[in-house]
């Protein structure tokens, strides 16, 4: 009778409980167990660079079992390769992560960086309870905010959020209105928003805005989104609450939200 040799039982107990302790650091977050800085910083990215070497190390161990045992079976050495690829995989993703960030210094983006637009009191109250981010001013450098400070290497701590905007390859654009009216650019917005699973979504049709929160699967980081609807275009602006780097969420956020209110507006027009 093959019995499977104890090392293998190793490696594959630790690949099994590499996406439950990923999903409790994540969840835990979501459902306010822990605040985001343990679940993200601590337990995602350091505590899961440990859990991984780990497992890489128990892999490697029954990879050099497997391959010196006679006869050779197939399953052990099988398990212990995945045991290397699992870890190797996630470091790979880690570290694509970093770049990211390193790519998206800013968590606050908008289509127009002259004139950002602005959110209701109501948005900055409910910012200010969850002990939100602040707002920039797009037009100070980051060194020079409070929020950034030393935090930015200096090749960006001389740099303002417009700079950094409008140096992206892809900057996200004001959404044109053509021959549609105020009222149908803010009932198309707040369709899009409603449809890309915002809650709430709030609009003020005199003032021309649409607001709606949005919320990641995962961690449950919620980024607050306004839409501004003028007499010739819609301007859009997306900000996270929580984390320095967005890793680009607001700018691939806006892009979508974008394009389902230009899909809105031509269906409308037809």
């Amino acid at each position: 009778m093959n019995t499977m040799p104890r090392h293998t039982k190793i490696v594959l107990a630790l690949l099994a409980f590499l996406p439950l302790y990923f999903a409790v650091a994540a969840l835990g977050t979501k459902f306010g167990i822990w605040g985001w800085q343990l679940g993200l910083m601590t337990l995602t990215f350091f505590g899961g660079m440990i859990v991984l070497a780990v497992t890489a190390l128990a892999a490697l161990v029954s990879l050099i079992i497997a391959v010196r045992a006679k006869p050779r079976r197939n399953g052990p050495l099988a398990a212990a390769i995945i045991g290397l690829l699992v870890p190797g995989a996630a470091l790979a993703l880690f570290m694509a992560a970093g770049s990211k960030a390193g790519d998206n210094p800013i968590h606050d983006i908008a289509t127009d960086t002259g004139n950002p637009p602005t959110f209701s009191e109501a948005t900055m109250a409910a910012r200010e309870k969850a002990g939100a981010n602040p707002l920039s001013d797009y037009q100070t450098p980051l060194g020079q905010l409070e929020f950034y400070g030393d935090r930015v290497p200096p090749e960006l701590a001389v740099k303002s959020h417009a700079q950094i905007i409008t140096a992206r390859s892809d900057r996200p654009a004001p959404l044109p209105l053509g021959g549609a009216s105020k009222a149908e650019g803010v009932a198309a917005v707040a369709a899009a928003m409603g449809a890309m699973g915002f809650s709430p979504v709030t609009t003020n049709v005199d003032a021309g805005t649409v607001e709606g929160v949005a919320e990641t699967f995962w961690f449950g980081f919620k980024d607050d989104v306004v839409a501004r609807v003028g007499e010739q275009q819609i301007d859009f602006r997306s900000v996270s609450r929580v984390g320095m780097s967005d890793l680009g969420a607001n700018t691939a956020r806006i892009i979508e939200l974008r394009s389902r209110t230009e899909a809105l507006l031509g269906s409308a027009s037809r």
